[in-house]
């Protein structure tokens, strides 16, 4: 029987539903996408990477502020929704670069900014795609990353990368503020400022976007009603499944 890596499940998965990426609520708006907006706009003639740039809409964003971006990801078929969405809207300034997180295929000290969007939970190595993005980047150079975030507790933890599991097979690990902190510190990137927020997933919508199957979609259903009385508090969760999970946007520089 053929081997697949992590690499390829991620592909595999995200692949096949990179047209309602484009399309997905969650994903094309939202209060962080505002905040890197305005914090772009202060690198008006920055080269930028958008790692793990899904359907593209950090890297839409970011290129109404900088110079120029660059929107990398594993999976070639997102990278040509991302083309397209860029030629209709008449993006002249994004190109598009397949590869891994953790082997970035350019040259030392190449971006001026590096920023990454509801990607790195997907990541096989995110201490060292951190040291990539280390190497990459110019002196000075700004790291923005934006994720879904752990409440750190056990209880909520576990929880939480349990029901992210299910529904999605290529899902390694939503890290707490605290795990992030770490691992940006261990990469010798310098934090600066790390943002908390909270993100409202519709329940059907969440799931039909990674097309989970029923099997498994069924069975965070059944999870999720033996929920404990904090887990429901904590999560805000609903009658029909949907919930809400904490967000974190981390702002870092390179020395």
């Amino acid at each position: 029987m053929a081997t697949q890596s992590h690499h390829d499940k991620v592909d595999q998965q995200f692949g096949s539903q990179a047209s309602a990426y484009l399309k997905s609520a969650v994903h094309a708006a939202g209060r962080d996408l505002e905040r890197l907006s305005a914090r772009l706009a202060a690198f008006p003639q920055a080269k930028l990477l958008d790692m793990g740039c899904g359907a593209g809409h950090a890297s839409f964003i970011a290129a109404a502020q900088v110079r120029e971006v660059v929107a990398y990801d594993l999976s070639e078929k997102m990278l040509g929704v991302v083309s397209d969405a860029a030629q209709t809207r008449g993006l002249e300034n994004i190109t598009t670069q397949q590869g891994y997180a953790e082997i970035l295929p350019f040259d030392d000290e190449t971006f001026d900014v590096v920023i990454s969007r509801y990607s790195a939970h997907h990541w096989h190595d995110v201490g060292k795609a951190l040291r990539e993005v280390k190497r990459v980047l110019k002196p000075g150079g700004v790291v923005i990353f934006m994720d879904v975030m752990s409440p750190g507790h056990s209880v909520l933890d576990i929880w939480l990368q349990t029901v992210e599991a299910l529904r999605d097979t290529s899902h390694v690990r939503d890290y707490s503020s605290g795990e992030w902190l770490s691992m940006f510190n261990d990469a010798g990137l310098v934090t600066q400022n790390l943002l908390c927020d909270r993100l409202h997933l519709e329940f059907s919508s969440w799931i039909a976007r990674m097309r989970t199957p029923a099997v498994l979609a069924e069975a965070i259903r059944t999870y999720q009603q033996s929920a404990s009385d904090e887990v429901q508090r904590y999560f805000e969760l609903q009658n029909d499944g949907s919930f809400s999970s904490d967000i974190v946007m981390l702002e870092a520089t390179k020395p």
